[in-house]
């Protein structure tokens, strides 16, 4: 499914987080979402997930005008905040039977589901333990999991390697080119070796406003993290 966002705006009282940006996503595409802390990513994704609305513009999903309402766009959606909100006092297949329940999957298919992304994810060494057991990285591949459960066709997923070893990172860059050999994703993050390894192309987001395009990016002889530092530098 596609993306387009049409100058998309978000005022909190007289302060712009997004002021007026557009851009668009084919479907089956990876696009790293770039910007320092602060940028505008999160919200973005927020109002492409349905959590935030919009104060001007407009979201199409596959050509169809999405807004909070839109249940069955929604559902097409899978989304991984920045800040993994996992249940840790429960157990990892617990919490997966939970967060699928709450996206509507049917009971009869909820366990069939849920034991085909444990297995896909690579969670069947860990699913019986507590969350609070895992590492940060088996956390984040349950959070993948959340996100993947309902089989959307579009995946958001908010900085979705912060605060992992190296090691870990490897992995969960590997799953996501994994996952999204069949899938349209936006993946936010600060970290320029992150959109090299597993993104398409490159949107560049500085103080609410779409800063460079890994089009423009291209054409150049700089390196993406220099000119990631050009573009947003005050």
């Amino acid at each position: 499914m596609s993306i387009e966002v049409r100058n998309l705006k978000k005022v909190y009282g007289t302060q712009a987080a997004v002021n007026g940006i557009s851009f668009s996503i084919k479907t089956g595409e990876i696009i790293g979402f770039l910007g320092p802390n602060g940028a505008g990513k999160s919200t973005t994704m927020k109002m492409i997930t349905g959590l935030f609305s919009p104060t001007e513009g407009e979201i199409l999903i596959n050509g169809e005008r999405f807004h909070p309402d839109r249940l069955d766009l929604k559902r097409d959606i899978g989304y991984l905040p920045e800040n993994n909100p996992l249940y840790l006092d429960m157990y990892v297949k617990e919490y997966l039977l939970f967060a699928g329940s709450l996206n509507g999957i049917n009971k009869k298919e909820l366990d069939r589901a849920v034991e085909s992304i444990i297995e896909k994810v690579g969670l069947s060494p860990e699913r019986h333990k507590k969350i609070e057991q895992l590492s940060k990285g088996y956390r984040q591949r349950v959070g993948l999991a959340q996100a993947l459960l309902h089989d959307p066709k579009i995946l958001i997923l908010d900085e979705p390697t912060t605060g992992l070893d190296p090691n870990q990172l490897v992995e969960i860059r590997g799953l996501i080119r994994e996952v999204g050999k069949d899938k349209t994703i936006l993946l936010s993050t600060h970290i320029m070796q992150e959109a090299e390894a597993v993104c398409d192309r490159v949107i560049i987001i500085n103080k609410g406003e779409i800063v460079g395009r890994i089009d423009e990016l291209k054409s150049g002889k700089d390196s993406l993290e220099k000119t990631f530092r050009a573009l947003t530098q005050s």
